[in-house]
């Protein structure tokens, strides 16, 4: 074995196949991890039992703990990201890692829709693979590595397309919100709300801009991803990346799989998974993280928008750096607030 050196001068180890030469361990881990996702949802279900089924303590303690290690691909690849030296295709991975709980879910859509007799797991471990393989061929660094060009004007034109869409996702978590009160209500509240954005002259409206919010934000996303960043950027580019998927992944499940191919409501029952629900199902299951990361990022995201704003404007970093904290830790609160009231928690009788 000889060592190489590159042009940054850094030493790397690395005469065996080109797919390994030169790569940090560290960088292996989030895709890792995104790749044994399936496999902790299917231990969870193990553990917590099929609907009626009342674990002991000791089973539903090793569920919980089991579920919280499947929110740790994006946790991986977050941390990765922000890491200096590493080859650009292994930072964009680490970003990729971090769709893992959204992504496996519009995998299990598509895979019904072309009706695989594959299961989801096999496919996804061969698409992890074969991702890895792909972005550990390329051996060299950051062509940029501490920043990127600005992109101005799409960086405008995906803000603007941000506030006209917060309007339709504050009330959307607003109405989810109302689940925690009960179904009923969830229900009343929807209809309220799908005679205007499901008006024929608004709801193509909003598909498009949701789209260009897609566009744009990938774009972005891949742009910046060439480089190295703090945490605080790199957050904000993993959750874009993060809605970016969960978007498509849920026009896919609303517009095509639901409407067009099932043609049922997408109503309540639809998004819990009834009759089975949430945790009780080994399908459903998947849909607890991508609904839990869904709400935490997208909120999440317009918070990490905000601190650009309040710095680019002469606000003290200090002040700027608690506005994100204290949003975080609010947006992680909604989420939860709101997965407990899909998985059957209510405020009143």
């Amino acid at each position: 074995m000889k060592t190489v050196t590159p042009n940054n001068g850094n030493a790397l180890v690395g005469a065996g196949h080109p797919a390994i030469r030169g790569i940090k361990p560290i960088v292996l881990v989030p895709p890792l991890a995104a790749a044994g996702y399936p496999f902790l949802l299917m231990l969870f279900h193990a553990l917590i039992g099929p609907a009626g089924s009342q674990p002991g303590g000791t089973r539903f303690a090793g569920a919980a703990i089991v579920l919280l290690c499947a929110f740790s691909a994006p946790v991986l690849g977050i941390f990765v990201a922000c890491q200096p030296q590493i080859q650009t295709r292994m930072r964009r991975l680490a970003y990729a890692s971090v769709v893992a709980p959204t992504l496996y879910v519009f995998l299990g859509v598509v895979q019904a829709l072309v009706g695989s007799p594959i299961p989801d797991p096999w496919v996804w471990c061969v698409i992890w693979l074969g991702m890895t393989l792909w972005a550990s061929r390329a051996a060299g660094y950051d062509a940029h590595p501490e920043g990127r060009p600005g992109m101005g004007r799409w960086r405008v034109a995906h803000g603007i397309s941000a506030a006209i869409l917060c309007i339709y996702v504050i009330f959307h978590l607003g109405n989810h919100l109302v689940g925690l009160i009960g179904p009923v209500e969830h229900g009343v509240v929807m209809e309220a709300g799908r005679t205007i954005y499901r008006a024929p002259f608004i709801e193509p409206v909003l598909i498009v801009v949701f789209l260009f919010q897609v566009a744009s934000g990938l774009f972005l996303a891949w742009r910046w991803s060439s480089a190295r960043h703090g945490f605080f950027r790199t957050f904000q580019i993993a959750s874009g990346v993060y809605l970016s998927v969960f978007i498509l992944g849920h026009m896919n499940s609303v517009f095509i799989y639901a409407r067009t191919y099932l043609g049922i409501p997408t109503d309540w029952n639809f998004a819990i998974g009834a009759p089975t629900g949430l945790l009780h199902d080994p399908w459903n299951i998947r849909l607890l993280p991508h609904y839990a990361l869904g709400v935490f990022f997208v909120l999440s995201h317009l918070v990490a928008g905000l601190r650009v704003v309040l710095n680019a404007h002469g606000t003290p970093p200090r002040i700027a750096d608690r506005v994100w904290f204290i949003g975080v830790a609010v947006n992680a609160a909604i989420a939860a607030a709101i997965i407990a009231g899909m998985c059957g928690v209510r405020i009143a009788g």
